[in-house]
């Protein structure tokens, strides 16, 4: 049996040739399989997980300044609500970054049965589709969490499974004078051949201190930081769908539920909820 990393090769080749039609392009990268690295040269994936959030405008500026893209994996009701934040959002799409799915509140779905995992989904779904007009075709599982079944719901969903080969840990570092360990961690990795970084946009630190030396490590090795799509070989056309059609819920059904999922939120959790049992590393 092939390797997933030989796989994921074999499927960049694909994505390149001229002899693949838009039909099979869409399909070489497989969906419901997870990703680890990059298969693209010369390039490292910067991602974000958690958010939106008060620090992630700041990241945003950061990568602007540096002209460099980045993918955010967001939760539609996790550090806060989704559309609290609508703007950022926005503006990750008109920076040209790119927007994938982290699920709606941030679960570990291997704890969900099927139809759990596609609702939390399907929620995000339709609120970026309230928020942006679209809703990605990239997801990563919360806390790197998967199973058989989580696999198969992403496969059914058409979701390319996207994880990290470079691990900084900064919510374990979140302090001013822990970032070396998450920048050594980042080095090392690097090193090692890795190439999809994850960080998360929900801590301070990470986008007043890291994130910037981070920026600059890039710079001085040569790299590119692009989009997980990017990093792939997978054109920007295949990173979002405006309707679910026949595959899962329908569109204007993941949208009514996501409406009505945040309007019966009392509230958006606080920092403290956030290490609590639904929140955590990833």
């Amino acid at each position: 049996m092939l390797s997933q990393s030989l796989i994921v090769a074999l499927a960049a080749g694909a994505v390149a040739s001229p002899m693949f039609t838009h039909h099979q392009r869409r399909q070489a990268i497989p969906f419901g399989n997870v990703i680890t690295k990059c298969t693209q040269k010369g390039v490292i994936a910067l991602t974000f997980d958690d958010g939106p959030f008060e620090y992630t405008d700041e990241i945003l500026d950061h990568l602007a300044d540096a002209g460099m893209k980045a993918t955010f994996f967001v939760n539609g009701n996790n550090w806060a609500s989704i559309y609290d934040y609508q703007s950022t959002v926005k503006r990750m799409i008109s920076d040209g970054h790119q927007v994938a799915s982290h699920s709606m509140t941030h679960p570990d779905l291997t704890t969900l049965d099927y139809s759990g995992i596609e609702s939390e989904m399907t929620q995000l779904e339709g609120a970026l589709l309230d928020i942006i007009g679209k809703f990605s075709t990239y997801m990563r599982h919360p806390f790197f969490s998967f199973n058989e079944q989580t696999l198969s719901v992403m496969a059914d969903l058409d979701y390319h499974v996207v994880h990290a080969s470079i691990d900084t840990q900064d919510w374990q570092h979140d302090a001013p004078d822990a970032i070396n360990q998450s920048l050594d961690i980042f080095q090392n990795d690097l090193d090692e051949g890795g190439s999809i970084c994850l960080m998360h946009d929900v801590h301070e630190n990470t986008a007043t201190k890291l994130v910037p030396e981070i920026i600059s490590i890039v710079k001085d090795r040569g790299l590119r930081a692009v989009t997980v799509g990017q990093c792939l070989g997978d054109p920007e056309e295949n990173w979002y769908r405006t309707s679910r059609g026949s595959s899962g819920a329908s569109s204007g059904s993941s949208s009514s539920k996501s409406s009505s999922f945040l309007a019966n939120s009392s509230k958006a959790p606080t920092r403290d909820d956030q290490r609590g049992i639904n929140r955590g590393k990833f």
